[in-house]
């Protein structure tokens, strides 16, 4: 009997000996430890014969002394079980966060309270996961970044506050908030049929996706990453949504986009400017063989020598041609330096490159320059601002013609524009056999205000490599400094056609 009478009262001695939970027996009031079992070694540092008789206020973190007494958001309390989270000083001096169950002993007949019993656990790594968990929430909530969780029902569960508003939407809405409302019935159904499948594959997308423009009063945003999370059995438990406030952006893009655009203008009016003899030289052509045509057949009338009717008729016609063409050199003028708002056009490179070297004609006759073309016999079309290619195109042509400037006077002088287009991207090329770009003015040939001219701006080349780099392309030269010079122009695949 006797035996049978302690056998429970072992078996429990040997779970609480084996538990990896910290158990111990306390005091009321000051809370000295009265036993404790192995466990207390792990979790605090110290061995049975160090803690007993040691009150455990004497371990508490500062903050956390009396948390039990006064009942702090961190204890409670549930059928005469009390369960508390605090820190406790370990052996080394570092404070560990356990997590406590605890329940009083009394005496049966009195109800004097006796001894507190605590089986304690070590709970650092769930606090620091959760206080990061708080900190990432404090970030998503202080973040400008639009983002959003809707579930496999594409129902919103959650906005951030930037989410909320951009998108002007009232908190309320969340249970019912349809992911439909925020895009367009176009965009939504790109998202469904593309975009979700996607980052189901992958675990995300990224790209841009705009949100509805109905939602957002005088705001642009889009979405431009999302993120896919599933369970531990690869189940979709949610979307996250993360979206961009690009009002300020697309403002300032506008802004860099007009300033860009005055500049090419500035540039197009003082090219006019250089060019004027040229130019007047070029107009009086047409106006020179007008006047020869009339005042020869005037004479002829008043001679008696055009008696048919169908000479005059010839005369007239010569006339009206010469007229028209005029007309068409001061309307090209007048396109030139026409102000144009940025559009992108399907153009053919090589006829733009032959109609700029026909504007420039004149100009490089006067210096003994015959243009060369080695276009692509593909006949690319590009799609871009034509207006604009067409001032780096001129740039660079005068660039080439000025670079004639005391070099080769007795040998031939050529200028080759050459056209290529690959898979990858179009080339452009204006090749001249001048002297050449010296290391020291090629190392700022493209800084604004740079130029080697004795009259210029050295504004030309910055503004010309802004505009390709807008076009998501590039400029650069090539020069051995001695035996001419190389420009070239290469624009991405996706400046050809859609």
């Amino acid at each position: 009997m006797q035996t049978n009478d302690y056998q429970p009262l072992d078996r429990y001695r040997q779970l609480a000996e084996k538990s990896p939970d910290f158990i111990s027996r306390h005091t009321p009031g000051d809370l000295v430890f009265i036993d404790v079992n192995p466990a207390v070694e792990k979790i605090l540092g110290y061995r049975s014969d160090e803690i007993i008789g040691r009150s455990a206020n004497e371990l508490f973190h500062p903050k956390d002394v009396g948390s039990w007494k006064n009942g702090t958001s961190n204890v409670t309390y549930s059928e005469g079980v009390y369960t508390s989270t605090y820190r406790l000083r370990h052996k080394n001096g570092d404070y560990i966060w356990l997590e406590t169950t605890s329940r009083t002993i009394r005496d049966p007949l009195t109800g004097e309270l006796e001894e507190i019993i605590c089986v304690s656990r070590d709970v650092s790594e769930r606090i620091q996961a959760d206080r990061t968990l708080a900190r990432l929430a404090q970030v998503v909530e202080a973040t400008s970044d639009l983002v959003l969780f809707c579930n496999a029902n594409y129902q919103v569960e959650y906005l951030n506050e930037a989410a909320i508003r951009t998108l002007n939407i009232d908190k309320g809405r969340f249970p019912t908030l349809h992911l439909d409302e925020l895009f367009s019935r176009d965009n939504n159904s790109r998202l469904l049929q593309e975009i979700f499948p996607q980052a189901l594959e992958t675990g995300e997308w990224r790209g841009e996706l705009p949100l509805e423009p109905g939602s957002i009063e005088d705001r642009i945003a889009s979405v431009h990453q999302i993120i896919a999370h599933r369970n531990e059995e690869q189940e979709l438990r949610y979307f996250s949504i993360i979206g961009r406030d690009i009002t300020e952006q697309r403002r300032a893009e506008a802004e860099a986009l007009q300033y860009q655009l005055n500049m090419a203008h500035i540039s197009r009016l003082m090219s006019l400017g250089e060019m004027a003899s040229g130019l007047a030289h070029e107009i009086n052509q047409p106006l020179g063989a007008i006047l020869n045509y009339s005042r020869g057949t005037l004479r002829r009338i008043q001679e008696g020598t055009i008696k048919d009717f169908d000479k005059v008729c010839e005369s007239l016609q010569l006339i009206s041609r010469q007229a028209i063409r005029a007309a068409d050199i001061i309307k090209r003028l007048r396109g030139f330096v026409k102000k144009t708002e940025y559009q992108r056009m399907d153009f053919s490179i090589n006829e733009t490159c032959q109609e700029i070297a026909q504007f420039m004609g004149q100009e490089a006759r006067n210096e003994g320059i015959r243009f060369e073309f080695q276009l692509d016999p593909t006949q690319p079309i590009i799609y871009a601002d034509k207006v604009q290619i067409e001032q780096v195109i001129l740039n660079l042509l005068r660039n080439a013609i000025e670079a004639f400037d005391g070099s080769r006077d007795n040998g031939e002088k050529t200028i080759t524009i050459t056209t290529r287009m690959d898979a990858e991207q179009l080339l452009v090329e204006v090749e001249d056999n001048a002297s050449g770009i010296t290391a020291d003015q090629m190392a700022n040939l493209f800084e604004p205000y740079f130029t080697s001219k004795s009259a210029g701006l050295g504004m030309g080349l910055s503004i010309s490599r802004t505009i390709i780099e807008a076009h998501r392309g590039k400029l650069w030269a090539e020069s051995d400094g001695r035996n001419g010079s190389t420009f070239k122009i290469s624009l991405p695949k996706e400046t050809q056609h859609p």
